[in-house]
């Protein structure tokens, strides 16, 4: 099997990080690959914002922590050190599939690395409220983007699980 098969097969959420930061070099190559995701008619909709500074992390979680309704101390993060937010531009049709595609290249571009990851929700309505809003103001941005989902990095505690047997029925040929 070649390796990008493997990746495909073997990438796992992980939901318990150890702080250690991603080097990086390792960061660099994971948010370019998101960057390489096929999008709509080429129009390159989604942004990636990539949050390795400790407080901005922590204030991100706490803002997602309050939306999901979890007790005050619980991380939506799991303690994963970097948090890559993907958004997507509006105003394009595809602009969902466009940042769901993003994510699933940051994941998978991780795992090829040896980085874990987990896709974490939420960002829509991150980013619909005046602390999304703010976020997007600090950084120079004004066009209307609707949070796609946080890519969550770092390297696992404990291992992930194996994958679960592929359901019966999954493809029809024809």
């Amino acid at each position: 099997m070649n390796d990008t098969l493997k990746v495909l097969e073997t990438r796992r959420s992980c939901r318990n990080f150890k702080p250690d930061m991603v080097s990086e070099d390792d960061l660099k190559a994971i948010v370019r690959a998101g960057t390489y995701a096929a999008t709509g008619m080429g129009k390159q909709s989604p942004l990636i914002i990539a949050v390795t500074d400790k407080t901005m992390r922590d204030e991100i979680s706490e803002a997602n922590r309050k939306i999901g309704g979890w007790d005050e101390g619980f991380d939506p993060f799991y303690g994963a050190p970097v948090i890559l937010i993907v958004l997507a531009k509006k105003d394009i049709p595809t602009h969902v599939y466009d940042g769901s595609l993003v994510m699933g290249n940051l994941m998978n571009a991780a795992e090829s690395l040896g980085v874990n990851s987990i896709w974490i929700h939420r960002a829509k309505e991150e980013f619909e409220s005046d602390f999304g809003k703010n976020i997007l103001a600090k950084l120079g941005i004004s066009d209307k983007y609707e949070g796609i989902g946080h890519c969550a990095l770092g390297y696992a505690a404990e291992p992930v699980k194996d994958p679960a047997p592929r359901k019966d029925n999954y493809v029809y040929y024809i």
